[in-house]
């Protein structure tokens, strides 16, 4: 709370690049989309990749750790103004704003912005938003709580079809809390699409401790292969890698602390495929109908579908791809692969 609440007021206090890592360009559907988001949340923003998964339209998305609310923002866009967007933070307000208007964009961008929380500054341009999308009424919303406690802050079970989360994970101490709390209020089917920090080894005490190291979500970085556990533990699907880059600190200080220890960004995406979804491998057929990826879905790291051509996948994959929203994108068939040929969804 304090390291993001007070110390942080832009992107560029941070001393690491850990929290402003894209793991790959931007598409232009998503650049149109940021250029209407107010210049104050852009400037708050940290991340450490894209949590923009397809198929999104008419969605009930939860983001974890929301911030000032850019990504809250973006997907508002992509959902459409029958979708909606939660987004939900531990930062808590230390400004409270007036009852009237909020505030429009200067007519020159500032070089600095008021000091106040991430989550004040995501709700007092909530009105602005809807007003330069062209919404009748706000299809976002932002709540100051916990992600270990969805509870507390009153999200029920099965309410949402996508979880996405942006280099949060990390700040808090039990990993498996957050994944439980997110597979108890994703509906059958839902997905977990999330970018977060990870490390090539188990860290020490004195790295985890460490103030500065914890706040560039460094030192709350997860064992990869915990990762893998964990999801199993819940009840998700095998984690399935989308994308990867390596993180450099930059910093001698810091550096001299973390010493061998490698960290990478990544994002993954996990499922909740209920037990009888499971059947066996299959072959799929990508009609080509998603929005911006009409003619290539680019899955993950192992699967990419084409319009219109054949693909044999294994069970996972498939489960996936038949109990969730892809279901109607595709046709799928069952039918015996080549098992040497599958890799499967995990990486």
């Amino acid at each position: 709370q304090d390291y993001y609440g007070k110390e942080l007021q832009k992107s560029e206090d941070l001393k690491t690049n850990a929290c402003i890592t894209s793991a790959r360009p931007l598409p232009k559907l998503v650049r149109d989309a940021l250029e209407r988001i107010h210049e104050e949340v852009v400037a708050r923003y940290y991340g450490c990749g894209l949590v923009i998964p397809e198929c999104l339209s008419s969605c009930q998305i939860l983001d974890l750790g929301s911030g000032s609310g850019r990504d809250c923002y973006l997907l508002s866009q992509l959902v459409g103004e029958q979708g909606h967007v939660t987004g939900i933070d531990m930062t808590e307000g230390q400004v409270r704003h007036g009852s009237g208007a909020p505030p429009r964009p200067p007519s020159s961008p500032p070089t600095s912005f008021p000091s106040s929380c991430q989550v004040e500054v995501a709700k007092k341009h909530i009105a602005y938003h809807m007003d330069k999308f062209g919404y009748r009424k706000p299809n976002v919303e932002f709540f100051h709580g916990y992600m270990e406690k969805l509870g507390d802050a009153g999200l029920a079970d099965e309410s949402y079809d996508i979880v996405v989360s942006n280099c949060v994970i990390n700040l808090a101490p039990d990993k498996r809390a957050v994944l439980q709390e997110a597979f108890r209020v994703l509906k059958p089917g839902g997905e977990m699409y999330f970018s977060d920090i990870y490390t090539s080894q188990r860290l020490s005490e004195t790295v985890r401790k460490h103030r500065v190291l914890w706040g560039e979500c460094l030192a709350g970085a997860l064992y990869w292969r915990d990762l893998y556990s964990i999801a199993e533990e819940v009840g998700f699907s095998p984690p399935c890698l989308v994308t990867a880059s390596p993180i450099t600190i930059g910093n001698k200080e810091l550096e001299s602390i973390v010493g061998d220890c490698r960290f990478v960004s990544a994002t993954f995406r996990l499922f909740k495929v209920l037990g009888g979804s499971r059947a066996g491998p299959g072959q799929v057929i990508y009609n080509g109908g998603i929005v911006g990826h009409e003619r290539e879905l680019v899955f993950d790291a192992n699967f990419t579908f084409k319009e219109g051509e054949v693909v044999d996948v294994d069970a996972e994959m498939a489960a996936i791809l038949q109990s969730s929203r892809f279901a109607g994108e595709f046709l799928i068939r069952a039918g015996r692969a080549d098992a040497a040929a599958l890799q499967g969804c995990c990486c």
